[in-house]
């Protein structure tokens, strides 16, 4: 039972390591490197206090050299959707029951294991499974998720420290529930960090949980499962699960102890989850919290006084870091006529030194995109462009191979029509779509840039005019969720920039802040009157 009223450690932002040459941390991953090649891992689920292996095995592949197979998982199905349910139902009480600080030592020690001992082994099965330079791994699955981690179980304890006040002879309390029933969580391919917060965000605040996770992100998660039972995590607190999604809706979505939806994919798939919950509705002890991070067409509006190296270095960063896979990739870019003949000399610049190849060699910036279904979407686009010669250009990129891993050159559109698809449409690879406006029209382009995508998740703005950042500030209030000034649209860091948007890019409940833990709660009011009256009468009745 509590005994105090604990101060959790102040959080910080986990050091990016730098992997120089000869450095220690080099050495380290590429060993954890050849270390997961060397062998093939055999990943069950883990479902309660038992390790679920069904006997139907599924390939993890590496995208950058599909031949090569990394792991096999055993692929579970409805039988397993509710065992998994009854094990997050069944672990509950002794979860939501354990006093907070508790709660939070096991999630600071799974930071610190990450910091340490695992930082190499999952930074390496995130290169690996999903394709990422040691520098891309290193900001999401080893500082990220550290992040994550550190600064929620302080989110928490301010949520617990956050009481009313009370008057004369009351003693006014709030107590934090965890919500009634399990959470659910769904989790993408590209970020390992995202993978590990939505389940632990809403634990950390007394609920249980079941949590698939990307079929592509199952290296790393079986990892951080690994890293969460070594931390301490109570059996059935959290639950992974390898299932189809619709087997697994079929089976979630129906049941009465449904209590909360925690996911990032695509804005299709959550509108029709969230269309299947609202179906469901009358079937359910509570209505569902239901917070999503979904798609985005993330922009970059550069004005006459910008700089335009800064534009074209955010350009290629934004654009094509982890081969545009990012929520927040900068995907479609509006540039005045007075700036972009620099814009794009600098761009092909930097793009004719970049290097494609491996994560394994440092020296590449891009590697492959996480699979076929993902690299016939994308290089679809580029085929249509090369067609469209009237209304677009390829200027630089357009070139693609999957012989050996899933390559897509970055690839950059001219638009000479504002509204052509691949300016509105979210393509969720090394694309970048840009329309060069007429330099003295720079608000009727913030309109443009406001009106033509129906996301709102990251952008930026770039310039040196004062007045054309607050006209752009305030124009596109809406358009993003994360704003940045002179700045890429990417890279938001967890305690400095809560991350999510609106519009069609989720509920905008920002992952790393205080707000997305406040979900996975349900607050009881509490009042105490130490001296109850004893007679009903009210001054006001009394005889003048």
């Amino acid at each position: 039972m509590l005994k105090g009223f604990f101060h959790v450690p102040e959080p910080k932002n986990e050091p990016v390591l730098s992997y120089a040459p000869g450095s220690k941390e080099k050495k380290e991953v590429k060993s954890a490197i050849q270390a997961l090649k060397s062998s093939v891992a055999d990943i069950p689920m883990y479902i309660g206090s038992e390790q679920v292996r069904t006997g139907n095995k599924k390939p993890v592949r590496a995208p950058h050299d599909h031949q090569h197979i990394l792991a096999y998982y055993h692929e579970g199905d409805e039988s397993h959707v509710k065992q998994a349910i009854q094990a997050a139902l069944g672990a509950k009480y002794a979860w939501e029951n354990l006093s907070w600080e508790h709660r939070a030592s096991i999630f600071l020690k799974a930071a610190d294991l990450i910091a340490g001992p695992y930082r190499a082994k999952l930074n390496a099965a995130t290169m690996l499974g999903q394709s990422k330079t040691i520098f891309q791994a290193e900001i999401d699955s080893a500082c990220e998720i550290i992040d994550f981690l550190r600064f929620n179980v302080y989110f928490m304890s301010k949520i617990y420290q956050d009481q009313p006040i009370s008057s004369p002879g009351v003693w006014n309390r709030i107590e934090y529930r965890p919500l009634e029933g399990f959470i659910l969580a769904i989790t993408p391919f590209n970020f390992t960090a995202i993978a590990g917060n939505l389940p632990t965000s809403a634990a950390m605040m007394g609920n249980t949980v079941v949590w698939k996770p990307a079929e592509t992100q199952i290296l790393a998660a079986n990892l951080l499962m690994q890293v969460f039972q070594e931390a301490g995590l109570p059996d059935g607190v959290i639950n992974l699960i390898y299932v189809d999604g619709p087997k697994m809706g079929e089976v979630a979505f129906k049941h009465p102890d449904f209590a909360g939806l925690h996911f990032t994919g695509s804005t299709q798939v959550f509108r029709h989850i969230w269309k299947t919950i609202g179906e469901n509705i009358h079937l359910y002890k509570s209505f569902p919290r239901i917070v999503g991070e979904t798609g985005g067409k993330d922009f970059v509006i550069a004005h006459k006084s910008a700089d335009p190296k800064a534009v074209a270095t955010a350009l290629v960063r934004g654009a094509f870091e982890y081969q545009g896979q990012k929520c927040s990739a900068a995907s479609r870019a509006y540039i005045p006529a007075n700036l972009w003949e620099d814009v794009k000399k600098y761009m092909l610049a930097d793009l004719k030194e970049m290097k494609m190849g491996s994560p394994e060699d440092f020296r590449n910036f891009i590697t492959a995109v996480i699979d076929e279904r993902a690299f016939n979407k994308i290089t679809a686009y580029i085929e249509q462009a090369k067609k469209d010669k009237d209304w677009v250009e390829i200027i630089a990129g357009g070139n693609y191979d999957k012989s050996k891993g899933y390559f897509i050159e970055p690839t950059i559109l001219l638009c000479r029509d504002n509204q052509y698809r691949t300016m509105t449409e979210e393509i969720f690879g090394p694309v970048l779509s840009v329309y060069v406006y007429q330099t003295e029209l720079f608000e009727e382009a913030l309109e443009l840039v406001d009106m033509t995508s129906p996301y709102g998740l990251t952008g930026s703005i770039f310039a040196k005019d004062r007045y054309a950042i607050e006209l752009a500030s305030h124009k596109l209030r809406n358009a993003a969720g994360n704003f940045y000034i002179n700045d890429k649209p990417t890279g938001a860091i967890v305690g400095q920039q809560p991350f999510g948007g609106a519009r069609a890019s989720g509920t905008n409940d920002k992952a790393g802040a205080l707000q997305n833990l406040l979900r996975w709660v349900s607050p009881r009011a509490i009042k105490e009157t130490f001296v109850p009256p004893t007679d009903y009468r009210y001054p006001f009745m009394e005889e003048e």
